[in-house]
């Protein structure tokens, strides 16, 4: 794996949304212009927060850093100490936690609705130094970057953490957002942040960053000889793909599972292979750990472990 190998037991800092979660499943399809029944739900979401809860599961020490609204702050703090993250958050006094709509179909299929709120904000003046303090990886969600004051913020993390020889990854995070943003654009901050040693996409993610015909491994081949990286390729119930520098390592199968919510699966992935990876694992044995977080994650409602 190419970049610093953090000594054991360093913590891992995020940094990216922290969202309010309104889950609902409908065994149905969507009605128009009419009702359609479904279970709801509201739970503590977000993906930058739910890699840090799962790595926090999976045994790391993490800390969180991400832009809050007032009007919900102290039940989000709350519920990222129960799953044993550092929580370090900035209330916004003008805008409400962001809030995403997921809409869960009978498959565990899910669709998002988003309002970025607070976390849209979220920029280098919430940056300190200190954050870095004990940190052997700095993980970057990729919603931050498809804002300018998330690009700007990402720009100073990435570079305090290459001056610490800290290795940094990022998760594409979306690709309906990567497709409004560009690709080109994003493979392109991607080499001007520099120090980027892991990148995460899901398939879909990959195809918009590559080639859309692209099967996983032309997919992953591609993208990890551009970005001149380890790709951690997420294939859902078909686990994981890893390639680096134009080179497929191999498959990461993944544990059978019914899934019932697939949000926050890919986040779950993420968190237990970046704790893996801080407990001194190689890449396949790292992303075997991400399969089996992953495949924990969508058999219950909610990003979130638990």
């Amino acid at each position: 794996m190419t970049g610093p190998q953090p000594p054991r037991g360093r913590a891992l800092l995020v940094v990216g949304d922290l969202v309010t979660d309104v889950v609902a499943l409908h065994a149905e399809p969507l009605a128009p212009d009419t009702d359609t029944t479904a279970r709801t739900a509201i739970r503590p979401g977000g993906s930058a927060a739910n890699t840090a809860a799962w790595a926090a599961r999976a045994g790391a020490r993490v800390r969180l850093l991400a832009r809050v609204g007032a009007d919900s702050a102290d039940w989000h703090r709350e519920a990222l100490v129960r799953g044993g993250v550092e929580p370090c958050l900035r209330v916004d006094p003008e805008r409400p936690t962001a809030v995403v709509i997921d809409l869960v179909d009978g498959a565990g299929e899910r669709t998002f609705v988003t309002d970025r709120g607070a976390s849209g904000a979220l920029g280098p003046a919430d940056w300190e130094a200190s954050l870095l303090d004990g940190v052997g990886r700095l993980h970057l969600s990729g919603y931050l970057l498809f804002g300018a004051d998330g690009r700007a913020l990402a720009a100073v993390a990435v570079a305090a953490a290459r001056a610490r020889g800290i290795g940094v990854s990022v998760d594409p995070a979306s690709s309906g957002f990567l497709n409004e943003f560009g690709p080109d654009r994003f493979l392109a901050l991607l080499a001007s942040l520099g120090g980027v040693d892991l990148l995460l996409p899901n398939f879909d993610e990959a195809r918009v960053l590559t080639v859309p015909s692209a099967d996983p491994p032309a997919a992953a081949r591609a993208l990890s000889a551009h970005c001149g990286c380890l790709v951690a390729l997420k294939l859902g119930a078909a686990g994981a793909l890893l390639a680096e520098h134009g080179e497929v390592l191999g498959p990461v199968q993944a544990p059978a599972a019914v899934p019932l919510d697939s949000t926050g699966a890919g986040d779950a992935f993420a968190g237990g292979l970046l704790a893996a990876l801080l407990d001194g694992a190689e890449p396949s044995a790292a992303a075997a750990a991400g399969c089996r977080l992953g495949a924990a994650a969508v058999v219950a409602v909610g990003g979130r472990p638990g």
